[in-house]
């Protein structure tokens, strides 16, 4: 069963968002942080990041 895609209370700098997208494609943090750095620089981050700050939920307490 794959793991749902929620925003975690700890582990997290902002939102939460890169940490969510991390722990469940299984990727490193870093690495969806640079993405996301990599893709403002071109103009889309920002707007990705915003989108799925409000759409992914959090992670129940």
């Amino acid at each position: 069963m794959a793991m749902a895609l929620e925003r975690p209370r700890r582990g997290k700098m902002i939102g939460g968002v890169c940490a969510a997208l991390s722990a469940r494609f299984g990727l490193p943090k870093f690495l969806v942080r640079l993405a996301f750095v990599i893709f403002g620089l071109v103009g889309i981050g920002e707007l990705v990041y915003i989108a799925l700050w409000i759409i992914i939920p959090k992670a129940p307490a």
